[in-house]
């Protein structure tokens, strides 16, 4: 958590561009597309957005552009990120947003219909696997998880440091990258089964479902149970 509020996150937020990579131990630097993400949806977020349902749970949400393109159309929709930067970008962008680790308690725990995990962020915590079983927790048992691949075929593991391409850097992290079939297969063994996959503008998702679902009038006591969380947070 703490790298997350370190300046050259913060500055890049403020400023609505890079440069930003992560940078690994050996040197090597993965960037990150802080200028889309400080923009609006674009078509392959809208892609995602068309198959959200019920309340939804964007997780890593940095600066708020998939909350405000659903709280615009009024949906209910809670993002969480661990960088009070993008949690402020995110109100400010009109939406509801909570800074907390995903792995910490969370409102409406087990009862969110939808939740998101793109921008690369099935590489929180260094540990995918860790993270989709925790999700699952998170998730309503009939509930959906729409997660973004990485573009390369890759299942890796690295300790990295936020850096500015200026010699601006942060603390060590764990992250992780997972491109399609890794990202199957860590579905598979956290109890995911895979609904569907698509690829807008190179960019690959898939949606996942639980493997025991409940029944519709589940569905909607627990949907109604998250929006009055929304709506405490919000009040």
């Amino acid at each position: 958590m703490t790298a997350w509020l370190d300046d050259p996150y913060t500055v890049a937020l403020r400023n609505g561009r890079g440069p930003l990579f992560l940078r690994r131990a050996d040197g090597g630097l993965l960037p990150l597309e802080v200028d889309r993400w400080c923009a609006g949806a674009d078509a392959a977020d809208r892609s995602v957005l068309a198959r959200c349902r019920g309340a939804v749970l964007d997780v890593g949400c940095g600066p708020g552009r998939l909350v405000e393109a659903l709280a615009g159309q009024g949906r209910r929709i809670l993002g969480v990120d661990v960088s009070p930067a993008a949690v402020r970008s995110t109100r400010g962008r009109g939406g509801m947003a909570l800074c907390r680790s995903v792995f910490e308690p969370l409102p409406a725990e087990g009862r969110w219909t939808t939740a998101l995990l793109i921008d690369g962020n099935v590489g929180i915590g260094g540990d995918p696997a860790a993270l989709l079983t925790r999700m699952a927790d998170v998730v309503a048992p009939h509930g959906l998880l729409i997660a973004e691949a990485d573009p390369e075929d890759v299942d890796e593991r690295h300790e990295v440091v936020l850096d500015d391409g200026r010699g601006g850097a942060g603390p060590a992290f764990p992250w992780a990258r997972a491109g399609r079939a890794a990202l199957r297969r860590h579905a598979e063994r956290a109890g995911w089964t895979r609904v569907a996959e698509w690829t807008v503008t190179g960019r690959h998702f898939v949606e996942l479902a639980q493997r025991r679902r409940r029944s519709s009038t589940s569905t909607t006591a627990t949907t109604a149970t998250a929006a009055r969380q929304i709506s405490r947070l919000r009040g």
